[in-house]
């Protein structure tokens, strides 16, 4: 069976959810994945999303920022949530797929990594400190994705652009947070650890340059690119060879009022 699973940073899903519904009807995705829904959990668009052919829907969140929520086609019989650094911060979320032929058992993490701040000095910047802080904890985790592990995959905006050519420039963005050398050796260090292959560069390695995101600050986004990969979908390693293939539904950034994020679909043969 094929299994498409799309991550999208929506930045506020109230505020966008005709985008969301546009994504799923265009794309039609078997599980989509958002984080920054922005959205305190009494107000989350459930019947919304569930009427675009999504029924089961797990979300956490929180007025104004973060916020996690998985949409799937298939019925999900476990959901878990992790608290990093001590606090409730709605940035993670679980479900375990069941009744889905080929992908049963399979478990979906979804994250949202701490942006930053501005800052990359951990003394002078809380924000800063906080996503290193939740960067470690996440590699003392590890998601238990090793070889003979529970097949899983882990997608979510993690706010880092890991390689050379996940950036627009690599030499002027190395003092830029997301792609400073301490968060792209962090980021890199809790994916081999963790025994996770980056389903994007599996099949579509460097040195093609891949973007996930584009600043507001800038005047004509598409013309510049000015890019950053932030958002990423690792497969643990039992499911490396299942890869089809991996794409960024750039167009989304172009459409009225737009997350400054762009969905990524990894579509798996199981």
């Amino acid at each position: 069976m094929k299994l498409s699973v799309s991550t999208w940073n929506i930045n506020s899903v109230r505020l966008r959810i005709d985008q969301v519904r546009r994504f799923l009807q265009e794309q039609r995705p078997d599980i989509l994945c958002l984080q920054e829904t922005k959205c305190p959990d009494d107000k989350f668009p459930l019947k919304e999303l569930q009427a675009c052919g999504y029924p089961f829907v797990v979300h956490m969140g929180q007025k104004g920022y973060n916020g996690v929520a998985i949409l799937s086609r298939y019925p999900f019989s476990q959901t878990s949530i992790m608290e990093m650094c001590g606090r409730a911060d709605a940035r993670h979320i679980t479900v375990t797929l069941t009744q889905a032929k080929a992908a049963s058992g399979l478990v979906i993490h979804n994250f949202y990594v701490p942006a930053g701040g501005d800052i990359p000095d951990p003394e002078l910047n809380e924000k800063f400190r906080h996503k290193l802080q939740f960067m470690e904890e996440l590699r003392g985790w590890g998601g238990r994705a090793k070889p003979t592990a529970t097949p899983a995959i882990l997608v979510g905006d993690l706010n880092v652009a890991p390689l050379e050519h996940d950036v627009w420039s690599h030499k002027q963005l190395l003092d830029v947070v997301s792609h400073t050398p301490i968060e792209t050796a962090a980021l890199e260090e809790l994916r081999q650890e963790g025994g996770w292959a980056d389903a994007m560069r599996h099949i579509r390695p460097e040195p093609e340059k891949i973007y996930s995101w584009w600043s507001y600050r800038s005047p004509d986004w598409a013309a510049a690119n000015k890019g950053r990969r932030l958002d990423h979908i690792w497969l643990s390693q039992n499911l490396a060879g299942t890869i089809r293939s991996v794409e960024v539904t750039r167009e989304t950034r172009g459409w009225e009022r737009p997350s400054d994020h762009a969905p990524v679909t990894a579509v798996l043969e199981l």
